[in-house]
């Protein structure tokens, strides 16, 4: 059977547990995701059933939010995935949710609120969003899923998907988690022998002195690579900042009004152990859990001042751009205005949440100002002040930029030259019996000893920023010992290695290890054997799908 589904890297994301600080989650009923395809209405059948378009656009809601939470960016807008392969995914949640159901795998109402709301405290989460503290559902919702018409219920779906396609990876993937403690120790040996080696690094830096461009050079260049300079559309706007840091003093008066130790000692029984378990004693534990609870509630009395400065704001008539600035006088507030930004990178001149860049390019004249954005200290609301379409600035306006990226291409070639001649100066010097730093010495170029590392090694301390880790960790063990590796290009332009020898394995240490190894071997063979079961489903379900003509037709193959 013609086979064209890749591994599922999610796979193994899903299985990590997520626990972290949870306060109130609120969970509301919203609309699936609603967007167009190509098989009007008919999505084919898997085991016989028919699939439904309501079936169909919660698995498709279910992955999108899935891919988010681990990417931080939509699959429909992700540029290496095409729109079969979105398809494909898609079909691989459908068939998860069929044999889930044969098997008797169910998910509870609660399970599913409960798995929703440590979705949305993982880690690489509050990382996306640039902040330490748990990131609100709220603001989740309506910063990340409202924009692409999505909602609470597909969030809930999403973990409920999670939890099933959990509970599945540890069924049918299990005859993968059958090791031999021999078979690992040969894995461990294999991840963590450490290799000894030395390197010379040809860097363009030390090259871009010995190009002198002329007009004529970087005028070519520049006609040659027009294409790398075009900006990209950009918009400047208007913006109200309702800081959360003004309303604190409101937010710990209200929480005067309450329970509120009672509130941060429940909040600490909880979770001491878990997310507070690095502070230096628990009264620092507690410091914390305050400071996120008057945080908080400041963030939503500045989102209440937003909401109706805005509600008054489109009560206006008629709609301009004007009025937010009118408003803004009115009410006494310091209206700013940011400087150009493109939709990828959004503003640079405050920190905006990332769903503001996305807001503001959807601004138009019929609706020039939108809001409140809520962001991790602060709720915006913006208009548009100016917009500027794709372009490509002029030679002379940039000649400078242009001259720079000549002279760092000029010196990234210069560099690999170097490197492949003293490649095969090495090698010679090498074969008869000649130290490898003698033949650098005798070429004027530094020796670097780098410090012992294995293929599991998370950095070696002499590299710094000069090469890729994995460069280095291909280049080393694909050398023999006593040998000068080839001259391996880097983007900033290469190295050579000399590889000494290969260091015995610490036998203590590997004791040691073995156990945890050994736990980590079995899961990657649990989610290995569980992707073979994947796919031989998909081989042999896609064929009663309209995507499997698709795929014929060599579209996404």
């Amino acid at each position: 059977m013609f086979r064209f589904f890749r591994h599922h890297t999610w796979i193994l994301v899903a299985t990590l547990s997520l626990t972290i600080l949870s306060f109130v989650f609120f969970m509301a009923k919203g609309s699936f995701r609603s967007g167009s395809d190509s098989n009007s209405g008919n999505y084919g059948t898997l085991y016989g059933h028919v699939v439904s378009p309501m079936e169909y656009e919660k698995a498709k809601s279910s992955f999108f939010i899935i891919h988010w939470l681990q990417t931080g960016e939509w699959p429909d807008k992700n540029s290496t995935m095409t729109a079969n392969e979105i398809e494909q995914e898609v079909y691989s949640y459908l068939v998860m949710n069929i044999k889930a159901r044969e098997m008797g795998i169910h998910v509870s109402d609660d399970e599913a609120a409960s798995a929703a709301g440590e979705m949305l405290r993982a880690p690489s989460l509050m990382r996306m969003f640039g902040t330490s503290e748990p990131v609100p559902a709220q603001a989740f919702i309506q910063q990340v899923l409202e924009p692409e018409h999505l909602g609470a219920a597909d969030l809930e779906e999403a973990a409920r998907t999670r939890l099933i396609n959990n509970q599945l990876v540890t069924i049918l993937g299990l005859p993968g988690t059958f090791v031999t403690p021999q078979e690992a120790g040969a894995l461990y040996d294999h991840a963590y022998q450490e290799i000894s080696a030395q390197a010379v690094f040809f860097s363009a830096s030390n090259y871009i002195s010995q190009t002198l461009p002329s007009l004529a050079e970087t005028g070519l260049f520049y006609t040659n690579h027009m294409a790398a300079y075009r900006e990209p559309d950009r918009v400047q706007v208007d913006y109200l900042v309702f800081s959360a840091s003004n309303y604190m003093a409101q937010s710990k008066a209200e929480w005067a009004k309450t329970n509120f130790e009672e509130t941060v000692n429940s909040v600490y029984d909880r979770f001491a152990t878990t997310e507070f378990a690095g502070e230096k004693s628990p009264d620092a534990a507690k410091a914390k859990i305050r400071d996120i609870l008057y945080k908080r509630r400041a963030l939503q009395d500045a989102n209440t001042d937003a909401n109706k400065f805005i509600a008054t704001l489109y009560s206006m008539s008629p709609v301009q751009e004007q009025n937010l600035a009118n408003l803004a006088l009115q009410k006494h507030l310091t209206l700013l205005t940011s400087a150009p930004f493109g939709e990828d990178y959004g503003p640079q001149d405050f920190d905006a949440p990332a769903s503001l860049a996305k807001a503001a390019f959807q601004l138009n004249a019929d609706s020039p100002y939108t809001g409140p954005i809520v962001g991790n200290d602060a709720v915006y609301i913006i208009g548009l002040a100016h917009q500027w379409p794709s372009m490509i600035p002029s030679f002379d306006s940039i000649r400078p930029q242009v001259t720079r990226d000549y002279l760092q291409e000029q010196a990234v070639t210069t560099a690999r030259q170097a490197g492949t001649n003293f490649y095969y100066t090495a090698r010679v010097q090498v074969s008869f019996g000649h130290k490898f730093s003698a033949a650098a010495d005798a070429s004027h170029l530094q020796v670097v000893n780098l410090s012992p590392f294995s293929l599991s090694s998370s950095g070696i301390p002499e590299l710094g920023n000069q090469e890729s880790l994995d460069q280095i960790k291909r280049a080393a063990f694909t050398t023999a010992p006593g040998n000068v590796s080839p001259f391996v290009p880097s983007s900033d332009g290469g190295f050579i290695l000399y590889v000494q020898s290969l260091l015995p394995v610490d036998q203590n240490q590997k004791s040691a290890d073995m156990p945890k190894f050994l736990a980590q071997v079995r899961q990657s063979r649990l989610n290995e054997a569980f992707n073979l079961w994947i796919i031989s489903q998909l081989n042999q379900q896609l064929p009663n799908t309209p995507l499997f003509a698709k795929l014929q037709q060599g579209d996404g193959r």
